[in-house]
């Protein structure tokens, strides 16, 4: 049965670049950022962990630890980290699991037989500080992801966590946010000292909080 947001994200262990892996262990009280690559040495792949590299002091910035995930063996990505880190011009630091027993691929869904019987599709998770799955997004193998996005939901995901607001479409860092419908206008008066714009009745802007 594959994973819905809510559910609690399934722990394993594993081996990686990085040494052996305890998911829980790993993430601690931080976020995590767990997606799944079809195969190693393919060329999607090495562009989208180049850029996660790329990315990969903004994500510790964010109290989020990520990891790659493929059902190739050890051996394998440690060299395909070498041609990744030629390619792209990084250096690639973050764990990539290996799962040739496809454990982890069976435990989250990765594999989708009516797309491919053996290989992982593109499935990328976001797992909260209390272990549940707050994201999921599905990729079909010849389309990278966009790790903008990643980052957006990812900022959306944290401050909806601390705030009683929600991100309206196509919300970046910095814009106003929605006042959730379950507190009132006049306790969003209070609540938000930087002012609350009512459009309608259920919908009520208000400056991000935290900046």
């Amino acid at each position: 049965m594959s994973l819905r947001l809510g559910d609690i994200a399934p722990n394993f262990k594993a081996q990686s670049t990085a040494g052996d892996i305890d998911l829980y262990e790993y993430l601690g009280d931080g976020w995590g950022i767990l997606f799944s690559h079809p195969a190693d040495f393919t060329p999607v792949c090495t562009t989208e962990l180049g850029r996660t590299a790329q990315l990969e002091e903004t994500f510790r910035q964010k109290n989020t630890k990520v990891l790659a995930v493929s059902v190739d063996p050890l051996d394998k990505h440690t060299s395909w980290v070498n041609d990744i880190n030629e390619t792209q011009h990084v250096t690639v630091g973050f764990p990539i699991l290996a799962d040739p027993d496809r454990n982890i691929a069976t435990l989250y869904d990765m594999i989708h037989p009516n797309a491919s019987e053996n290989f992982t599709v593109r499935s990328l998770f976001i797992i909260g500080p209390d272990k549940k799955i707050k994201l999921t997004i599905t990729y079909p193998a010849s389309t990278g992801r966009n790790f903008h996005e990643v980052l957006r939901v990812l900022e959306s995901l944290q401050l909806t966590a601390q705030y009683s607001v929600a991100t309206p479409a196509n919300w970046e860092h910095g814009e106003d946010v929605i006042v959730v419908p379950a507190v009132t206008t006049e306790a969003a008066i209070e609540k938000f000292p930087k002012g609350v714009t009512v459009i309608k009745p259920y919908l009520r802007y208000t400056p991000q909080p935290d900046l």
